[in-house]
């Protein structure tokens, strides 16, 4: 349980400490807490949701199986697709925002970004080749560290806190809280990726309710603590620096400061990186064991069992990006929008297959995943034109069911 609520914590509580505070301020000044906030409510439901799906059908093959359960291989299949094609897209950029708060401690410009990123990417890889249960032992410490120097930064920054900060609240207007709330959909992701190791935990269906409940309230003090903290002591400048965290740290531990950022920045993505690689990993060997995806890559999706083959696919393919990325010197904001499309549409039917699988079931089961597919549509929307990804994305997938029909699984024909 332990090992499951830190892998929560490092998929949900990523790299998004790092600079989103800074950005939503810029984008809505003091009025961005409102989305903070927002995000935190919103949360609550959609967990709940994905918690109860794993509870009762833990499985390697997560959001993709409950669908295949409650609509069908074809919509399986598309989700499936969304999620082990979107998210690769976003690691590299888990890798960038890592690396900008190192280049700020040693400097060294873009060579020295680029430099760091590709570590960090190595070893995030590396630290999933020897299976979940390595990587749950790491996320255990990476997590704790982590949430340990959050308190910390929060903490020293508060004799420099000034209410005064606060105003004006909205100086951009009250609209601009939904362009800051569109950021933030990439701080709302992560909650399905322990869904792909449900199948790991000793006790699902204790375990990962347990571990749920835990990572809500961490990753809600933590996220709400650091974004109130960003405004009250940094003022105006705190939307003019990418690199907030480390802003907040030098006030009070000086040039120091920078040093202990980039400690946080190193645990922060390697922590989002293993947690979004081995849940990656295991979704890509289910779907391929239930003809979603070439049957080559099906090795490993048993519980315990180390996807290597279907980790190779996902380093490739993380790995293109970032060279790509890196040669162009392109902005990180993109990649992000692009995989928070990609896993808003996987939330979307997602939740719509837990309101149909947990009808029969308890009240709140239902009820928060009905409130989930509400809060998804709308988020959904705000990502604008990026909503082209999954769509393509959408196509290939069922032009692949059109051509391979898959052989009836324990997976696929087992009903809730």
């Amino acid at each position: 349980m332990a090992q499951g609520t830190a892998l929560y914590v490092g998929a949900v509580l990523g790299t998004g400490v790092l600079a989103l505070p800074g950005l939503t301020a810029k984008a809505a000044g003091p009025a961005s807490l409102v989305a903070w906030l927002a995000l935190i409510v919103t949360s609550v439901p959609l967990a709940a949701t994905f918690a109860a799906l794993a509870a009762r059908q833990p499985d390697s093959g997560g959001v993709s199986t409950y669908v295949r359960r409650a609509f069908g291989h074809r919509a399986a299949t598309v989700v499936g697709w969304w999620f082990y094609l979107g998210a690769p897209v976003g690691i590299p950029a888990l890798a960038f925002f890592g690396a900008s708060y190192l280049e700020r401690s040693t400097g060294g410009g873009w060579a020295a970004t680029i430099g760091y990123a590709a570590g960090l990417l190595v070893v995030g890889f590396l630290a999933n080749v020897f299976g979940v249960r390595v990587s749950g032992r790491v996320q255990l410490i990476l997590s704790g560290a982590l949430a340990l120097l959050l308190v910390l930064g929060i903490l020293v920054a508060l004799p420099h806190a000034d209410p005064g900060n606060l105003r004006p609240f909205a100086p951009h207007g009250w609209s601009a809280i939904g362009p800051a709330a569109a950021l933030l959909v990439w701080s709302f992701t992560g909650w399905e990726t322990v869904t792909h190791l449900s199948a790991e935990f000793a006790r699902p269906q204790r375990d990962i309710k347990r571990a749920t409940v835990g990572a809500l309230l961490t990753i809600g003090v933590l996220y709400l603590g650091l974004a109130t903290i960003t405004v009250l002591a940094l003022g105006s400048v705190s939307g003019t620096t990418a690199t907030s965290l480390a802003s907040l740290l030098e006030l009070g531990f000086g040039p120091f400061g920078k040093v202990l950022a980039s400690v946080i920045a190193i645990l922060t993505t390697l922590g989002t990186m293993n947690a979004y690689i081995a849940g990656t990993a295991k979704l890509g060997a289910a779907l391929a064991r239930d003809g979603a995806l070439p049957g080559a890559l099906g090795s490993g999706a048993e519980a315990g069992g180390v996807p290597r083959r279907s980790l190779s696919v996902v380093g490739a393919i993380s790995g293109t990006v970032f060279l790509v990325a890196a040669a162009t010197k392109s902005e990180v904001q993109p990649l992000v929008l692009s995989t928070t499309a990609c896993l808003g549409a996987v939330y979307a039917i997602g939740s719509a297959a837990g309101a149909r699988l947990l009808r029969h079931g308890t009240r709140w089961g239902m009820a928060a995943a009905m409130a989930s597919l509400a809060t998804i549509t709308v988020l959904l929307a705000l990502t604008g034109w990026y909503l082209i990804w999954p769509l393509i994305l959408a196509a290939a997938a069922l032009a692949w069911c059109a051509r391979h029909r898959p052989e009836p699984t324990e997976s696929a024909t087992t009903q809730a």
